[in-house]
């Protein structure tokens, strides 16, 4: 391992990152948030709290900092357990070359992490399917999908033969022993621009092959397209179909009418999106990840130690939710 480590030590990790500690107690904002997320929640979830991950593309600044070598310890002594990928790469300077993937792999394995997915262009898709299957088996990954909207034609025959190419798709994944799967945003839950009656995702949804094709819920870009497109509830679609939505992204917001989107991107738990109740109604028929993603700036998150202190306090914040 030492090959790969860099000479890189807990010192250099401090200083780099304000030279202060990550092991921080979970911030006040989130604190009580915490705490009476713990009480509200219910005694089985199915949404398993030792599960829980992270979506790397939160702390993207520390991963082409610091490298993996560095981010996948410190992720781990947090408390994370699955990974999710935003890409395969770091800083050259790091090792003077670029890090390989059966090197991430060991990274994983040494610091007991799995990789549970990972965000692919949805171009990569189209002109390197099997390149990416390959990646995903390096990593161990179960599931390998794409944050991309499914099309940009926003029509019900667009997102009907967007729904043809993801079952190609996932057919392939699942002869690989994989599952594909689309990540939403809000778009997705706008209505169709030729069938105003007709919401995008349900066409998706209804098209799309479920013994191939499956969805990772971002919660709350979810409740974004709720609050654009009124006249869906966010947990009917995973209690409908549990067994489609392995993975959730479970960000927070708090509500700003000066916003559009009706909500403002925050650390877990210091927001107001109504989990506890989202984590009752969706059921515990299944077993679904949740992973934290916080898609602001990370150097516009709170210091210290910027995204990795907003990584640990929505740790402590989504624990207590699922505890």
């Amino acid at each position: 391992m030492s090959h790969i480590r860099k000479s890189f030590d807990r010192r250099d990790f401090l200083r780099a990152t304000a030279g202060t500690t990550v092991a921080l107690a979970a911030a006040s904002v989130t604190g009580a948030a915490a705490t009476s997320a713990a009480a509200a929640a219910p005694s089985k979830l199915s949404i398993p709290k030792d599960r829980i991950g992270i979506q790397l593309y939160s702390i993207r600044d520390k991963v082409s900092a610091l490298g993996f070598g560095v981010v996948l310890p410190e992720l781990a002594r947090i408390g994370y357990k699955e990974i999710e990928f935003a890409g395969y790469t770091q800083n050259t300077s790091i090792l003077g070359r670029q890090i390989t993937l059966p090197e991430i792999r060991t990274l994983l394995d040494d610091n007991g992490l799995s990789a549970v997915g990972s965000h692919v262009g949805i171009g990569n898709f189209r002109s390197n399917l099997q390149g990416e299957l390959d990646a995903a088996q390096i990593l161990g990954m179960p599931h390998v999908g794409t944050a991309n909207a499914p099309t940009n034609v926003n029509t019900v025959a667009g997102y009907r033969a967007a729904a043809d190419e993801f079952n190609v798709w996932g057919a392939a994944a699942t002869a690989r022993g994989l599952k594909l799967y689309q990540h939403n945003h809000a778009g997705e839950f706008a209505f169709a621009t030729d069938q105003p009656s007709v919401r995008l995702y349900d066409v998706f949804l209804k098209n799309t092959d479920p013994r191939h094709v499956y969805l990772e819920l971002d919660i709350y870009w979810a409740y974004v397209g709720q609050y654009r497109w009124p006249g869906f509830d966010p947990a009917a679609y995973v209690r409908n179909q549990p067994y489609r939505y392995p993975l959730f992204h479970m960000k927070d917001g708090d509500a700003n009418s000066a916003n559009a989107n009706g909500f403002d991107i925050v650390e877990f738990g210091a927001g107001d999106l109504p989990y506890e109740k989202f984590v009752r109604d969706i059921g515990p028929r299944a077993s679904h990840v949740g992973i934290w993603e916080q898609d602001t700036a990370p150097n516009t998150q709170p210091n210290p130690p910027g995204s990795l202190g907003a990584a640990e306090r929505s740790f402590d914040a989504l624990k207590g939710l699922l505890g």
